[in-house]
């Protein structure tokens, strides 16, 4: 008799609900490239050169991309970057960046098997339309046995330095050594950006209301590392009127920080990018860093810039200024007066800084830097010891303290005799 053999069956619909089910779904995100370069300024000019053009924007409407981001030091030393004119090409400085975006995901892994013989990859620059043929494609090899990863285009060749940032399938950020350059870019074209040879200073002089910073920054000769830096994505200073000034308590703290920290603190007020007052207003990545951030390490000395009923607010952490004029504005150069001293949090207290709205006087403020009482209470100095600084006592205080000491020792004495006078039965 032969055995009967029950077999499950499955259509091919149940069978096609029971993979949905067991599959987790993975949306696909739109990628903020200013937030997620944000931590990294070696790559602050690249990215602010992101956000001024509207390549940011190009990226945002994408899901699957990969970027060669070019460090600080490499756009500074690149002549494309540093001597481009828009009248000596038809290619813009934002077609020059969208070449640095492949229209592919790639991970390490994915760009180690590339053959030798390379790859022709599609850039964001093809999709303009102004790329003629394939002029918006890079060609990438991979070398077997060195491992390097070079990206080749007919005007220049550039090679990965390492992974940056990777969300899996989203997009991949990696550094090179050198800036791309699109076929069409023409290179003996371009026309050397004259320098402007601004005297920060003497600008800040005649800009009235602007003394005190003025004697600051020549006191400190770090206007020289203002003026190295109007080169490529430009510069942006945020100065303190006079009245910023003389609205901060007296004292000498501020003058007993060791000079690398004051300086620090002139450098905070700084951004390494040329930002006109419209792009302040629009910024896209609120949180910006400073040079002083370049000096101390990504995440530290950073402003939060941001529109407040109409004008631009910077919160340091500390104090919250505003931007009150524009004193110097000509590219790569702009210098802003603020309402209030930046102050970072990594040198001063929260609730040690007391700041006096004092009503103007009318008077003319003094050219000398004031004696400032920001109180950077157990701050740790350069070395790492610890600055013990406090505030002199109030008016009072110390005449009380005495008082207070000569009737605890009247008052100890005369115990003493009365115990004298019962121990010897006087």
């Amino acid at each position: 008799m032969a055995a009967t053999i029950f077999i499950p069956h499955f259509t091919p619909l149940t069978l096609l609900y029971f993979l949905l089910l067991s599959t987790s779904y993975i949306p696909i995100l739109a990628i903020n490239i200013t937030h997620l370069l944000s931590s990294y300024p070696e790559l602050s000019e690249f990215t602010n050169l992101l956000s001024t053009t509207t390549v940011a924007a190009d990226l945002a409407e994408r899901s699957s991309v990969t970027l060669f981001a070019v460090p600080n030091t490499f756009i500074r030393n690149s002549d494309v970057m540093n001597n481009h004119s828009p009248s000596s090409s038809s290619i813009s400085l934002g077609d020059v960046l969208r070449y640095h975006v492949l229209l592919e995901y790639y991970s390490w892994p994915d760009l180690r098997l590339i053959p030798p013989a390379g790859k022709l990859v599609t850039t964001l620059y093809q999709t303009t339309g102004r790329a003629p043929s394939n002029s918006g494609s890079v060609n990438i090899t991979h070398d077997p046995i060195s491992n390097a990863i070079t990206i080749h285009s007919p005007n220049s060749n550039a090679t990965v330095i390492n992974s940056v940032k990777t969300v899996p399938y989203n997009i991949s950020i990696f550094t090179v050594d050198s800036v791309l350059v699109p076929n069409g870019f023409n290179l003996m074209a371009s026309e050397t950006r004259p320098t402007l040879g601004l005297n920060i200073t003497q600008t800040l002089i005649d800009g009235h209301d602007f003394n005190i910073a003025a004697s600051m920054l020549m006191a400190s000769r770090v206007e020289d590392e203002f003026e190295d830096d109007e080169r490529g994505a430009g510069i942006t200073l945020f100065m303190p009127t006079d009245q910023a000034f003389s609205d901060l308590n007296s004292s000498k703290i501020f003058q007993s920080l060791p000079a690398e920290k004051k300086t620090d603190v002139l450098r905070f007020h700084v951004l390494h990018s040329y930002y006109p007052l419209g792009s302040l207003q629009s910024i896209v990545n609120p949180v910006q860093p400073t040079l002083a951030t370049e000096q101390n390490g990504a995440g530290s000395f950073t402003l939060n810039i941001s529109r407040v009923n109409g004008d631009v607010s910077i919160d340091t952490g500390i104090v919250q200024a505003s931007v009150t004029r524009t004193v110097f504005d000509q590219n790569p150069v702009v210098i802003f007066g603020v309402s209030k001293v930046l102050l970072p949090k990594e040198y001063f207290q929260k609730n040690s800084v007391e700041v006096i709205n004092k009503p103007s006087s009318g008077a003319p403020a003094s050219a000398d830097p004031p004696e400032i009482s920001i109180s950077p209470v157990n701050s740790p100095d350069i070395d790492g010891s610890t600055n013990h600084l406090s505030s002199p006592p109030r008016f009072g205080e110390k005449e009380s303290s005495a008082a207070n000491r000569k009737s605890t020792i009247g008052i100890f004495l005369g115990l003493c005799c009365i115990g004298f006078y019962v121990a010897t039965g006087y």
